[in-house]
Parts: C-alpha cells; structure tokens; sequence
C-alpha cells in the first residue's frame, strides 16, 4: 500500500508542477485560469488519496468545498471574459 500511495503523491506533485508552470508562463488569462483548475483538482486528487490511505472520512467536507470553490470559480472567469468582450 505504501508503495501505491508513493506512486499516487508523486504524479500529483508532477501535474502540480505542471500546472505551476502553466500558471506562471500562461500567454492568456484563461490559459491560467485552466491551470488553476487543474491545480484545484490535483488538490483535491492529494486530499482523496490521502483519506484512502488513512482510511479516515474528516475531510470528505474539505474536498465538498474544494469542489464548489473550483466550479464557481471557474464559472465566474468565464462569465466576466464572455461579458468582456461584448463591451
């Protein structure tokens, strides 16, 4: 189990990393609002594997908001930059 659970936390650390450089040399907005994306759900991907590995369910509230603050935020880029360009 350790061994899966190594593995698990090291390629959510590389998407991470990735999507911090996204984040970071992103030409556009959107390109780092969809960076910022993938980092809320890498986010949410350690807290699951963490729970599994543990075998606890405290934080299965932590990951509910994770979840709707990524969504909402998402969703709220996305209106001001279609709003954005009708002016």
């Amino acid at each position: 189990m350790n061994v899966v659970y190594l593995i698990a936390i090291g390629l959510l650390v590389a998407a991470a990393a990735m999507a911090l450089y996204r984040m970071s040399i992103g030409p556009t907005n959107l390109d780092r609002v969809g960076a910022n994306d993938v980092l809320v759900s890498v986010v949410i991907g350690g807290v699951a594997v963490t729970i599994v590995y543990t075998d606890g369910q405290g934080a299965l509230p932590i990951l509910l908001v994770l979840s709707l603050v990524g969504f909402v935020g998402s969703l709220a880029v996305a209106r001001f930059m279609a709003t954005r360009g009708r002016r």
